[in-house]
């Protein structure tokens, strides 16, 4: 059972707890906002989270005043992205240039941070999170929605809500029930994520390229979370050739994860395969329901920039909703599509230059010969290009703030 009763009418409701989901929650609750969130899961451990905490996170946490807290909890900070390649190594985006404190990006493991947030959040009467709650559809009254139905371990659930904001990710419940159409998939690649051990004090490259593919290695403490990314449809080549064929690859970039690859990866089923996708909805909203982060604009892993657009997404939202939400109010439909107005030229633009920009930077086909990044050379010759780079992942290009 919820906080609220099933027949009392919260303020919104939100559907998914990931960073959009979680940091709306904390935003709304502290400004006396009825709010619910629904994560399908019973915890935050997921794999395949990313865990990248941006400047302009740490900056929103610092207005909130509760930085000081998130700073004790394990991580590690990165100053510099650099891309490793066979002919050498570049600096990508130099974060150290930003303005001090945070001029870097901080490693933490997503749970972790979703935990954090859960707890600030619920240090607020009006906020609930309800865990292994699937959201199953929307409650509506013609073209409005006025709520949810959700299955919980109780059974098929009612959640009467003034707004409903979908935050679920790329294959959103909410935008699929409201027939808020994405575009066609734009993603040049796909990935496999798989977990590779690691010693104490050993240190490999963020990014490396190689022939047919590019790596991204995630140091978890006493494992390597790591990416490979293949061209999109070469899943099933790969297949063909065997598991032997992905560790033959990294062999010149990253040897040491090839070389415990061979020893650890012993099944299919060891890997994940995830289909990325990068499309943006057209129109984020109808009467009743928004959409942020992902379910309104999927992104590609590059940069770790999906989680810094949803959190601002979210900061936007609760600035702009919050007024009518407190206040019983249902917020109106001009005030919804103001939200997409604020972000949704920021997200076009990161979508652009993630797939038409910095095209040469994925993982070409298999069998075509390997030729270095030109814009990873470009940007590893200027200090200027390596801070805008760094400003853009970081802070965003509208970055938000805390009222």
């Amino acid at each position: 059972m919820g906080k609220y009763s099933t027949n009392e009418v919260i303020d919104c409701v939100i559907v998914g707890g990931g960073p959009a989901g979680m940091a709306a929650g904390l935003l709304l609750a502290r400004q006396g906002v009825r709010v619910t969130v629904l994560e399908k899961h019973v915890d935050f451990l997921r794999d395949f989270r990313g865990d990248t905490i941006h400047p302009s996170t740490m900056k929103m946490m610092d207005e909130l005043e509760i930085i000081d807290r998130f700073l004790k909890i394990p991580h590690r900070r990165m100053s510099t992205v650099s891309v490793a390649a066979p002919n050498g190594e570049t600096v990508f985006a130099d974060f150290s240039q930003l303005p001090e404190p945070y001029n870097y990006v901080a490693f933490m493991p997503q749970w972790d941070f979703l935990d954090f947030l859960a707890q600030e959040s619920e240090k607020y009467p009006s906020f609930e999170l309800i865990r292994a709650a699937e959201v199953t559809d929307l409650i509506s009254d013609g073209n409005r929605a006025y709520g949810v139905r959700y299955r919980s371990p109780d059974g098929i659930r009612r959640l009467d809500a003034r707004l409903v904001l979908g935050a679920d990710g790329r294959s959103s419940a909410v935008r699929a029930r409201a027939w808020l159409a994405p575009s066609k998939s734009e993603a040049p690649m796909d990935v496999l994520w798989f977990r590779i051990s690691r010693n104490s004090g050993e240190d490999e490259p963020f990014v490396s390229t190689g022939s047919g593919f590019s790596i991204v290695a995630v140091d978890r403490g006493d494992y390597w979370q790591v990416a490979f990314c293949i061209p999109k449809g070469d899943y099933g080549t790969l297949q063909s050739r065997g598991l032997s064929t992905i560790a033959d690859s990294m062999q010149t970039a990253v040897p040491v994860i090839a070389d415990r690859f061979r020893k650890e990866i012993t099944s299919w089923d060891q890997i994940n395969l995830l289909s990325v996708s990068v499309d943006r909805l057209k129109r984020w909203y109808r009467p009743g329901v928004l959409c942020i982060g992902d379910a309104a604009h999927a992104m590609s892993p590059s940069g770790g920039v999906g989680i810094n657009l949803a959190i601002q997404d979210a900061v936007a939202a609760a600035r702009i909703l919050a007024p009518s939400l407190k206040h019983s109010q249902t917020p109106p439909v001009s005030l919804l599509s103001k939200v997409q107005r604020r972000r949704d030229l920021p997200a076009r633009l990161i979508q652009t230059g993630q797939v038409k920009i910095l095209a040469d930077l994925y993982p070409k086909h298999i069998n075509e010969p390997y030729k270095s990044p030109k814009s990873a050379q470009i940007m590893g010759r200027s200090r200027v290009l390596q801070k805008m780079a760094a400003r853009i992942i970081g802070l965003g290009l509208r970055p938000e703030h805390i009222e």
